[in-house]
């Protein structure tokens, strides 16, 4: 099932891409259904390697959906790939609090217009060394809040093995197992409405981040461990439970 009425850009970009991802993995796609329709819905995946984003666009793309990424607003400004950028609906984001607020306005809008948005919520790779997932930062978070919109979740696995983040190694083989499973919407209902102050928010992410690493876990095999967070300069990480 594939998304319909795109436009050039967005042709242009599943018609250089896709095919190369088509040739390089081996897919076992699961929960489709969880992101097909017509409303907005926030994308959680974890985050395992460089390559996530190529594999996960083509997930939600095979659902039905079209992929709305965000990016650093720098690289809007580059020319010719930020023009590229914006006619393929992706999303800048700036740094600093005045223009933190207005990206989060985009979102809005982007999820007001049916967009189907992917925020990786650990914010970069994760640094456990068995590639489980980490806690995350709370803009996932504060845009359900703001919003209402579904959270789905999406654990992969296989990225790592296209690039290794821990060894800077590129795998090229062709058909590259990769498994990618969305998950039903996260229950974050005991939160409406309340207002986005941190321990709310850090609570909300919790809930979020403790449900990827638990899909990840249906796909991986075996127990999975605590959220693990960077070592503190004193001490161990910190985990959550």
């Amino acid at each position: 099932m594939a998304p319909r009425r795109l436009g050039f850009w967005q042709r242009f970009a599943v018609v250089l891409v896709k095919p190369v991802l088509t040739v390089w993995t081996r897919r076992t796609w699961r929960g489709m259904e969880h992101l097909r329709g017509d409303g907005g819905i926030i994308i959680v995946p974890n985050h395992i390697s460089h390559a996530d984003p190529l594999v996960s666009a083509h997930f939600i793309y095979d659902a039905g959906r079209w992929p709305q990424f965000l990016g650093k607003a720098s690289v809007f400004r580059v020319p010719v790939i930020g023009w590229i950028l914006h006619r393929c609906k992706q999303i800048p984001v700036e740094r600093g609090s005045v223009e933190a607020v207005k990206s989060l306005d985009k979102l809005i809008a982007a999820l007001d217009e049916g967009g189907a948005v992917v925020i990786y919520p650990e914010g970069t790779t994760t640094r456990e060394p068995e590639l489980w997932p980490m806690r995350g930062k709370t803009g996932a978070a504060r845009l359900a809040l703001a919003t209402g919109a579904p959270v789905i979740p999406v654990a992969m696995i296989g990225p790592e093995r296209m690039f290794d983040p821990r060894t800077a190694r590129f795998g090229l083989r062709p058909r590259t197992p990769v498994t990618v499973v969305a998950g039903p919407p996260i229950d974050l209902s005991r939160w409406a409405g309340a207002t986005p102050t941190r321990p709310i928010l850090e609570e909300m992410t919790d809930t979020i981040m403790l449900r990827i690493r638990d899909l990840v876990a249906e796909i991986r095999g075996g127990t999975p461990p605590p959220l693990w967070q960077r070592p503190a300069r004193t001490g161990t990480p910190e985990v959550s439970e």
